[in-house]
């Protein structure tokens, strides 16, 4: 397996601790028994926590298919090489940091470690893109 395909498969299991984080923490504000509900009552506000790790997770959810497309189109066309693996490196590793840092609710670093996600991303695109040139 290639290093993008496992880092694919990383990022898959980065999504589960985004869902598992963010009902983790709602579950503990609402109560089991919510979290085994319908969920179709008004809730309190959410703390700031709760708030924090759900947009961290949508956050996430935006870019990880760009992410996962990335990585199959190289898989695909055979496109792999260095710098794509070094891109899906530095898009995993962005990733993991960003979510405790917005669960901290750090602005400024997050959103640097966010913009060094999207340079691992456009690593990852780039040689498709070119390719698509000729």
């Amino acid at each position: 397996m290639t290093v993008e395909l496992s880092i694919l498969a990383w990022g898959c299991v980065l999504a589960l601790v985004h869902i598992f984080a963010a009902v983790r923490v709602k579950t503990r504000q609402y109560g089991t028994r919510w979290n085994m509900s319908a969920r179709d009552e008004a809730l309190a506000p959410p703390e700031p926590i709760v708030g924090r790790l759900a947009r961290a997770q949508a956050n996430y959810f935006e870019t990880f298919p760009v992410a996962a497309a990335a990585i199959l189109i190289l898989w695909m066309a055979e496109l792999e090489s260095q710098w794509t693996a070094i891109g899906a490196i530095v898009w995993l590793a962005a990733r993991i940091v960003y979510l405790p840092l917005y669960a901290a609710g750090i602005p400024v670093v997050r959103t640097l470690v966010f913009m060094i996600s999207m340079i691992g991303i456009g690593m990852l695109l780039w040689p498709a893109l070119a390719a698509s040139f000729g």
